[in-house]
């Protein structure tokens, strides 16, 4: 319900037809979830509907049958349908025209920043990097349907977060030395995955703008990097994702602080550098070409300080402290630092051990700088909220994936007893049960280590002591 107040409260064209859109897959999605179980007609639990244990083999594949029906009705409605009409009819949010204009300039060998902006739209927020994604714009133009699919920038900003969590889940489930191999669960996981991404907190900035997709992706993958310490690979993450929004530099703490922890601080030296150059590489051309823009357009207008006042305006503390007069703004400033300092004090002291932790002291500090500053909006808090889940679902997997992983060392366990119990059944003259001392084989005796008395010794005789054999080493021998 929450997906259809959009076209009856938003003043964006884009975000009501991506509400109504959602809207209607959601409710097919409850519709299909909620659906009584049933096993198919031909399947081993309708075969066997007068067992016990098929019924609820089959109870649980229609649930699962089901889930996965409401998950795809919510990918459909959600993303797939909005997505291809608003790209195919040319509707898109401001950040998309902003992008693929800078991917022009950049295309034709100029800054991607307006020298003398005059309106809002003249306004590119974002360091150089985001102009990559405007490219694709710029070569293949706005010409049939197949090549203004191919240009938008919203695609690729989709097809880069995609890829980077494709990419980071196998890193996560790729064995470290030493440890054993992870049960793969690709069908719940992809379950998982796809209800996260038909989640207004992915779909709607997927469908209306994308600007912080590559950004949410190239984060998950430096985290998943980090935490198997591979660190030049996670600088080059860090510094592809820094070059795109200043949003981004949190993560260099973080991840080095995680790799400090785990792989030494050798590895986190090593990975500083790589990031903080990589990130001067990509960033610091674009800033020396105009350095006037970059600094009106990147740090003083998202801040709420530039000569027009930033679209940002949702109702977060940072935000009301600002509008309040210049003693607000500062103060707002001086709760982001503080809060900045309190996150970064929490590394030293208590620096993340994986993936997950460091996801969520990201994801904190990402959220305290979002509500304390002087300009936000309540979009931006989708990236941090994304970074804690996905790294939950690629790192452990699903329910099914991880009592799959539980159940792995039970069934080794129980292999390895039943080859015991062949082994001793080939030759009884040999083996003995856990028990007292018994006869076993003419003229010998084995003792064993008592551990359950009473029990039966391997081939036919009975253990010393045993109610059922008192006697038994007193048997004549032959």
């Amino acid at each position: 319900m929450w997906a259809f107040g959009f076209p009856l409260v938003s003043g964006l064209e884009t975000q009501r037809i991506w509400g109504f859109c959602a809207g209607t897959g959601y409710l097919c999605a409850a519709v299909a979830a909620f659906l009584p179980p049933r096993a198919p007609a031909g399947s081993p639990a309708g075969v066997r509907a007068g067992a016990r244990a098929g019924i609820r083999a089959g109870a649980r594949a229609g649930a699962w049958a089901g889930i996965r029906a409401g998950v795809g009705c919510a990918l459909a409605g959600a993303v797939v349908l909005p997505l291809l009409y608003c790209v195919l009819s040319g509707r898109a949010q401001s950040e998309v025209g902003v992008i693929e204009r800078s991917g022009q300039l950049l295309l034709h060998g100029h800054s991607p920043y307006v020298a003398h902006p005059r309106t809002v739209l003249d306004y590119d927020p974002y360091l150089p990097g985001m102009a990559a994604f405007g490219l694709p714009r710029a070569l293949f133009g706005d010409g049939g349907p197949l090549l203004r699919l191919l240009g938008d920038a919203r695609v690729w900003c989709a097809l880069v977060l995609l890829g980077c969590l494709g990419q980071g889940r196998r890193i996560l489930r790729t064995p470290a030395a030493g440890e054993t191999a992870p049960v793969e669960d690709r069908l719940g996981y992809g379950t998982a995955l796809a209800a996260l991404v038909a989640s207004p907190v992915v779909a709607l900035p997927l469908c209306v703008s994308g600007v912080d997709l590559p950004l949410t992706g190239l984060l998950c993958l430096a985290l998943a990097l980090a935490a198997r310490g591979r660190s030049t690979a996670a600088g080059l993450a860090v510094a592809a994702a820094c070059a795109l929004k200043w949003t981004a530099w949190p993560a260099l703490a973080v991840a080095a602080s995680l790799l400090a922890h785990t792989a030494g601080r050798r590895a986190a030296l090593r990975f500083a550098g790589v990031s903080v150059a990589g990130t001067l590489a990509l960033v610091l051309p674009g800033v020396l070409c105009s350095p006037g823009a970059v600094a009106e357009q990147v740090v003083a207008f998202p801040t709420g300080r530039g000569r027009l006042a930033t679209p940002a305006r949702s109702l977060l503390p940072g935000r009301l402290l600002a509008e309040s007069g210049p003693a607000g703004w500062y103060a707002a400033v001086a709760l982001l630092s503080a809060g900045a300092l309190a996150v970064g004090a929490s590394l030293v002291v208590r620096p993340p051990s994986d993936a997950v932790a460091a996801a969520d002291r990201l994801a904190l500090g990402l959220c305290a700088g979002f509500l304390l500053a002087p300009a936000g909006r309540f979009g931006y808090l989708a990236l941090p909220v994304t970074l804690a889940v996905w790294t939950r679902l690629a790192g452990t997997g699903s329910r099914a994936g991880r009592a799959a992983e539980r159940r792995a060392p039970e069934r080794g366990a129980g292999r390895e007893a039943e080859c015991r119990s062949g082994r001793e059944a080939e030759d009884p003259d040999t083996a003995v049960r856990p028990g007292r001392e018994v006869a076993v084989g003419p003229g010998r005796e084995v003792r064993a280590r008592r551990a359950v008395g009473g029990q039966r010794a391997v081939g036919g005789h009975r253990a010393v002591g045993s109610p059922a054999g008192r006697s038994a080493s007193r048997w004549p021998r032959r």
